[in-house]
């Protein structure tokens, strides 16, 4: 099926809001997408709709029953089936002619280069706690040249920053070093990627166990973070839109209803961040006890 079939049938209703130039630029553009999981299959999902043509999916787990709330590739028919394999194909019935290429190891310092190879964006889907793999993927990729966008559900709500190759880097923006404990720097992600806590007013802390690296997420946040990553990287791909990157944030929480567009000037070195980093830390280092 050639691209002007895809754009006249199956892709047809995203015209009018994209241009058939743009949506061509969609059908041929590659995306690299770690984690397919409670917000990476949803990204991947609603990326295949709006006509994004092709994928590297990674990710080494297997759906369980678990997953059924809030991961939008896990049904009863699919526990016990690979995340990436399932999701490849549910990419392949919504477009029969997109090319997936799936890294069912996962990512690692070996792959990472050929997992982002051809790629014009990368989308963070990968666990909260897997802190040091994303810390590779974020700096590779802006080593590449490439965009790397992040979306966090945060209870019925989320956040979303955009890291450009060419503007703050991923450490500079949550302020990493490699002198930091692992428990310093996820404490200084969390800071960064939420520095509006409206989730706190009515998250029972209590349901986080920090041991097993669990902890609450629901649905309409991983449905709102696909929302907000598509955007970008429609925007990002076809060089239509305002791109705002880091230090520049927006976060949302629905039930609340509260938003705020705002900007961490100086990313790690905010006296505002090093306070926020400081409490999480406390949070996470007296729940890993």
């Amino acid at each position: 099926m050639s691209i002007e079939n895809l754009i006249s049938q199956e892709f047809s209703r995203n015209i009018g809001l994209v241009s058939e130039e743009d949506q061509a630029k969609l059908l041929k553009a590659r995306v690299a997408v770690a984690g397919a999981g409670g917000v990476g299959g949803i990204h991947l999902l609603t990326l295949a709709r709006m006509g994004v043509g092709n994928f590297n999916i990674a990710d080494l787990d297997e759906f369980e029953r678990a997953n059924i709330s809030r991961q939008f590739g896990a049904f009863q028919s699919t526990v016990g089936r690979h995340k990436a394999q399932v999701l490849a194909e549910m990419v392949r019935d919504i477009n029969p002619e997109a090319d997936v290429k799936i890294f069912s190891a996962g990512v690692s310092t070996e792959n990472v280069r050929n997992f982002l190879s051809g790629c014009s964006v990368y989308v963070d889907s990968i666990d909260f706690f897997e802190f040091d793999i994303r810390r590779l993927l974020f700096n590779t990729a802006r080593s590449l040249g490439i965009y790397s966008v992040t979306a966090a559900p945060l209870g019925f709500g989320a956040t979303l920053q955009v890291f450009s190759p060419t503007g703050m880097s991923f450490d500079d923006y949550f302020g990493i070093t490699d002198e930091m404990t692992y428990e310093e720097k996820i404490a200084g992600f969390a800071a960064g990627l939420a520095p509006q806590a409206f989730h706190g007013a009515y998250l029972d802390a209590s349901k986080i166990d920090m041991k097993k690296r669990k902890g609450p997420a629901v649905a309409p946040a991983c449905t709102l973070c696909a929302s907000l990553i598509t955007t970008e990287v429609v925007k990002i791909l076809t060089g239509s839109g305002r791109i705002r990157p880091v230090p520049r944030y927006l976060q949302f929480d629905m039930r609340l209803q509260k938003w705020k567009k705002g900007h961490t000037w100086f990313g790690g070195k905010n006296p505002l961040h090093r306070l926020r980093s400081k409490i999480a830390l406390k949070f996470f280092t007296s729940g890993m006890k």
